[in-house]
């Protein structure tokens, strides 16, 4: 009997690592069919937009010649399926060709400005989440009320207007009428030259370094454009908090918690809530990861030296190498974050482990 129990445990055994490693499989397939698609579509709008990458290289009055050997060079004269080969290779290590504007190679001006973006996203999702998520709380016990009306109102307003037009106001009135922010831009030019960045997150570097009037400055810089987008990220982390707490505050295990009597507070604070923070963890992650791509218009408006502006100024001058560079790191980038998610919505959440 003892020896059918073992052979049956082996079984199931066997039967689960089989089921984790075909898991495992179709997850690393499922990532790299999405780069795949992320590559193939830069590389296709790279071939239909009107520019010559060659003339963008050696200007408009270059001879023919001069112009054929650079189509060569880069491979242009190949068959289309040739050419986009030779992209995939390059790409996946890294090799995004140079920056016509800059001349140098398109990755090392990308590890140069990507900080800038996401220190500024990190900004703002930290802003987004401590504020979004009590006032979705809020919004979802006080379901009906005034204070609900407001919260929703405000996660409209977030939506809808245009986040150009918002920046500008915000420029007008707290940097030209108030004072209260520092001019567009990342440091003031005073500390420009005395300030010495280490890894490329002047706040970090600033502490780091005990700097604290570069601190302050930095501060006083970043502030303006975080809160912007971190009112976006609000918008959405406060009416997806309300969804999963109107849904957590109607399960039975509230009432049985009520009818023990506790208290409304750790009710809500500390089991529905508790319950919600797993959805919630990957709401955070796709919002932080929005702002991560979302911040071209925010960092155009601002002169925030991050990828945004870089991939602004490349398109404006036709640097279509550091454009779609820039493109497939956002992109890889994004991936990247839902794959972690993902991964740790699996490990909080116990029911997921058995799917």
């Amino acid at each position: 009997m003892a020896a059918v129990e073992n052979r049956t445990e082996a079984r199931r055994a066997r039967a689960g690592a089989s089921a984790l490693a075909l898991s495992f499989v179709k997850f690393v397939l499922t990532v790299a069919t999405t780069f795949l698609g992320l590559l193939a579509v830069t590389f296709f709008i790279g071939r239909v937009v009107p520019i010559d990458p060659a003339l963008a290289i050696v200007g408009d009055r270059a001879p023919a010649h001069v112009v054929e050997r650079v189509r060569e060079e880069l491979g242009l004269n190949l068959p289309l399926y040739q050419q986009f080969v030779i992209y995939v290779r390059q790409a996946v290590t890294g090799d995004f060709g140079t920056s016509v504007l800059t001349t140098n190679p398109v990755m090392t001006d990308i590890a140069r400005v990507f900080p800038a973006t996401i220190e500024l996203a990190t900004v703002g999702t930290i802003i987004g989440a401590v504020l979004g998520v009590p006032l979705g709380v809020l919004a979802a016990v006080r379901r009906g009320s005034i204070a609900d009306q407001i919260v929703r109102v405000i996660g409209l307003i977030g939506y809808s207007v245009p986040i150009f037009w918002l920046g500008l106001l915000a420029l007008v009135l707290f940097y030209a009428k108030l004072g209260w922010v520092a001019y567009p831009g990342r440091v003031d030019v005073v500390y420009e030259y005395s300030f010495t960045p280490v890894t490329g997150f002047f706040l970090l570097d600033a502490a780091m370094q005990r700097q604290w009037d570069v601190l302050w400055d930095l501060f006083r810089h970043i502030i303006l454009p975080g809160a912007l987008l971190g009112y976006f990220s609000l918008a959405y982390i406060s009416r997806m908090t309300r969804s999963f707490m109107l849904n957590e505050l109607s399960q039975e295990y509230v009432v049985a918690a009520r009818a023990k009597g506790l208290s409304e507070a750790r009710i809500i604070w500390f089991h529905a809530l508790r319950n919600a923070a797993v959805p919630l963890i990957t709401v955070i992650a796709l919002s932080y990861a929005g702002l991560l791509e979302g911040s071209v218009l925010t960092e155009t408006i601002f002169s925030w030296p991050g990828l945004g502006l870089y991939i602004t100024n490349s398109l404006q001058n036709a640097d279509m190498n550091a454009v779609l560079g820039g493109t497939i790191v956002i992109g890889s980038v994004f991936i990247g974050i839902n794959v972690l998610s993902d991964v740790l919505y699996h490990v909080l959440d116990p029911r997921t482990r058995s799917r």
